[in-house]
């Protein structure tokens, strides 16, 4: 293999793992930026390590550089590794948050997982917490960029190198050794964790589709450090507006800065600092213009184009009595400060223009939905439900609706009404892709395989008459290319639910396009 690779094609590639990973690789990297390249080409089987730079430069299918990425991310951790950031977990934060948010689950993020040991400690640690029983009333969501590293982590085994400074009492109450001398996580532990895929670059989050957000901890340790100044402010932005008030974020102590966390409240633990977002955030009017990072929230209306200008009317026809012309601008005005102000993170300044709109308007079907997405974000699921199904009395037939409910039902772990209201959608919009794809996640979740395939293979199809970079309708940014490449791919994980279902479905899938109509539900 031809192993050198020019100073040009490795500023190009440096260019584009900064863009499309975030990661850092300024000029003193660069050999290293080579030999991971150079895995990444040996592993896809090309053998000229320049022409294979030049085609990910050129334009790489997600698949590609998912490949690529798998060669880039650093996966050394193992278990209770910075023991003080667990303790502080289990001694302060999980109790306050018991007490705050009672009535709903405590909703954890531990953003770059790697093969699972930190997400796992977490489990472990809440497990022991049995006097407000956290094991059963906690989500923990664990996501990285690495899908062999997620493979690994969904697997729950583990070596002697993951237990190295691990507390004796951790390897002997909840894991069983193997023959192999490895050792395997309890199901009971296990089963509190969900591993998804996730690109922290990517605008596909927060999101009901991912289970990123209304969090309340997120831990994102040993990852900023690796990124470049800008992808650092733009997550570390994300971050913030998908934590719920007073939500929580864990970085590791070599990670902390005041200029970098300036929007959360500093909170020093005497050896470690942590960062909380305000319980009331900076209050900005509703026609304010946008701040600097604003635009990367999830796209927010169902079935309404959202401009990049916060200012610019919705393409939207609100239904108004004839005549009324003056009633049905306020309504467009009204609708497009909340989506504004939805969109810069802003709840409660869009709740407030939202709810204006619906006094004027009680029948507004775009309204309630924005507004029970404001709710959906800010872990008010019981008020988010009311606001789809008064859209949904208003308008039966708008699909979008019927998936948002969906959404919000499988967060309250209602599987059998999230299912009805999946097949609602696809029944009043057969064309509906993220339906067809949702109930197929749903279907190899509960092992249902001939059921899930089948609606993979819709989701499929329809997908073949998108363009690749189209952006699928309610995927909140996910383009037609993305998505398929999750359904196809082997080590894919789709971003609906945990997708670990066996690799040959998604290949069997995949192969059996040639019929162009839908297959019979």
């Amino acid at each position: 293999m031809t192993s050198k690779i020019s100073d040009t094609a490795l500023s190009q590639l440096s260019d584009l793992v900064a863009s499309k990973f975030g990661m850092h690789f300024p000029k003193k990297l660069w050999p290293d930026l080579e030999r991971r390249a150079h895995a990444a080409a040996q592993e896809q089987g090309q053998q000229n390590l320049n022409r294979y730079v030049q085609l990910l430069c050129s334009g790489a299918s997600p698949r590609e550089l998912e490949a690529l990425a798998t060669h880039l991310t650093v996966g050394e951790t193992y278990f209770f590794r910075e023991k003080r950031s667990l303790e502080i977990l289990k001694q302060h934060i999980v109790p306050e948050m018991a007490r705050v948010r009672a009535g709903r689950q405590l909703r954890i993020w531990s953003a770059g997982c790697a093969t699972g040991e930190e997400p796992y400690s977490i489990a472990i640690m809440l497990s022991r917490m049995t006097a407000e029983s956290m094991d059963r009333n906690a989500t923990i969501l664990a996501t990285d960029l690495n899908a062999v590293a997620l493979h690994r982590a969904s697997e729950g085994v583990f070596g002697d190198w993951s237990f190295r400074d691990t507390p004796q009492w951790v390897k002997n109450g909840y894991f069983e050794t193997t023959s192999g001398g490895l050792r395997t996580i309890a199901p009971a532990v296990k089963k509190m964790v969900t591993f998804a895929h996730l690109n922290l670059m990517d605008d596909v989050y927060p999101s009901l589709l991912n289970g990123a957000h209304a969090l309340d901890v997120i831990f994102c340790r040993n990852v900023l450090m690796y990124f470049t100044p800008e992808a650092m402010r733009k997550v570390v932005g994300r971050f913030h507006r998908l934590l719920a008030p007073e939500g929580w974020l864990i970085v590791s102590p070599t990670e902390t800065s005041c200029e970098l966390f300036s929007e959360f409240t500093t909170i020093s633990f005497g050896d470690v600092t942590l960062y909380q977002k305000p319980a009331v955030g900076p209050q900005v009017s509703v026609g304010s213009p946008a701040h600097d990072g604003a635009k990367f929230l999830i796209q927010a209306a169902p079935g309404i184009p959202v401009s990049d200008e916060s200012s610019t009317t919705s393409s939207w026809a609100h239904q108004e009595p004839p005549g009324n012309e003056s009633c049905l601008l306020s309504a467009r005005i009204l609708y497009d400060q909340a989506l504004a102000a939805y969109k810069q993170g802003r709840f409660h300044d869009a709740e407030q223009a939202l709810n204006t709109l619906i006094l004027q308007s009680p029948d507004d079907t775009p309204g309630f939905l924005l507004l029970a997405r404001v709710h959906a974000n800010q872990g008010r699921l019981a008020k988010a439900l009311t606001c789809c199904d008064t859209a949904i009395a208003a308008d039966k037939m708008a699909a979008c609706a019927h998936y948002l409910r969906a959404m919000i039902l499988q967060e309250q772990n209602a599987l059998p009404e999230a299912l009805l209201a999946l097949k609602q959608a696809v029944y009043v919009d057969p064309h509906f892709v993220l339906g067809h794809f949702t109930l197929g996640n749903i279907s190899l979740k509960q092992r249902k395989l001939k059921e899930s395939e089948k609606h993979f293979e819709n989701a499929l199809l329809l997908l073949a008459r998108y363009e690749p970079e189209d952006i699928v309708p309610e995927s909140e940014g996910l383009s037609a290319g993305s998505l398929r490449e999750m359904i196809a791919s082997p080590t894919g994980q789709g971003i609906a639910a945990n997708r670990t279902g066996p690799p040959h479905l998604r290949v069997r899938v995949s192969q059996r396009l040639g019929n162009p109509e839908l297959s019979r539900r």
